[in-house]
């Protein structure tokens, strides 16, 4: 069996969330003393801890199989790494912004000097608006190129857009996008078919425990007169399970509820006559 090589962020807001989730996955990830390569030979993987920036070349090329980055670094680097599955952590949005009241619309950069530590992903999004301005890359600090002078507007990451405003810039247009961690995987031509099922592997199981972080399960009693009302308010995923009690017209039910969801529902559940109401985290699943 070939060895899966994946790559993991190793600094930043990608590192310690992606060693959870593939910990949690049932992934050896722990660095003791912070290695670059790491061997779980339980599941025959090996991985690597690089740069987030340098992930989506290493798998785009081939050289490693799948990874672990964000959105707005695998568009930008366009190495033909593939997007498998969204993973919910590390949210940001990518804005246009200049001095107030001087553009509205990302129409309005043509022509100009726009401030970027992303040239690769803003360059693909003026393409897509048939926009073309002078890309000046920077690798930090970009709101501060309007003030000195080398550049007409910025795109960068905005989160509150304080340090936006304090130098003198507001954002303007539709968002350039909106990214996320995401697992990437190499060009499927560079991937042979025992790789691609081992990808699919390590695919399931982080879908699993995204879904166990959504959802809960739930227990309780209800009397059989009420059965109906109650599993009404918690449907679950296909259906409750639903098992008579040594207590005749009795009945015990289990289902999953969403987590945020759950104490409301446990209000209502008691409402309508159900007791013994119980909630479980759940650690992964199969759905």
């Amino acid at each position: 069996m070939t060895t899966l090589r994946i790559a993991v962020p190793n600094k930043g807001s990608l590192s310690l969330p992606s060693e959870q989730l593939l910990s949690a996955a049932g992934y050896r990830v722990h660095r003791g003393n912070r290695e670059l390569m790491i061997d779980d030979t339980r599941n025959d993987v090996r991985f690597f801890f690089l740069r987030p920036r340098d992930i989506a070349l290493y798998v785009g090329s081939g050289t490693l199989d799948a990874g672990i980055t964000g959105r707005d670094l695998l568009i930008d680097a366009d190495t033909g790494a593939e997007e498998v599955l969204p993973l919910g952590y590390s949210a940001s949005t990518f804005r246009f912004a200049a001095r107030p009241g001087v553009m509205a619309d990302v129409r309005d950069l043509d022509g100009r000097r726009v401030a970027t530590s992303y040239p690769g992903l803003v360059a693909k999004h003026l393409a897509e608006h048939g926009v073309t301005a002078n890309l000046v890359r920077l690798d930090g600090a970009v709101e501060t190129s309007v003030q000195l002078g080398i550049a007409d507007a910025v795109a960068d990451v905005v989160e509150t857009g304080t340090s936006l405003r304090n130098s003198g810039l507001e954002v303007f247009g539709e968002p350039i996008l909106r990214s996320e961690a995401v697992l990437i995987h190499a060009p499927r031509e560079a991937l042979d078919e025992e790789a691609l099922t081992a990808i699919d592997r390590v695919h399931r199981r982080l879908k699993g425990v995204l879904i166990a972080r959504q959802y809960v399960m739930i227990d309780y009693d209800c009397p059989v007169a009420i059965q109906e009302a109650a599993c009404a308010l918690t449907p679950g995923i296909e259906a409750p399970t639903v098992s008579p009690l040594a207590r005749e017209g009795w009945v015990a039910v289990r289902s999953l509820v969403l987590r945020d969801r759950a104490p409301f529902v446990m209000d209502e559940l008691w409402e309508v006559g159900a007791r013994a109401i119980l909630v479980t985290p759940l650690e992964s699943s199969r759905i």
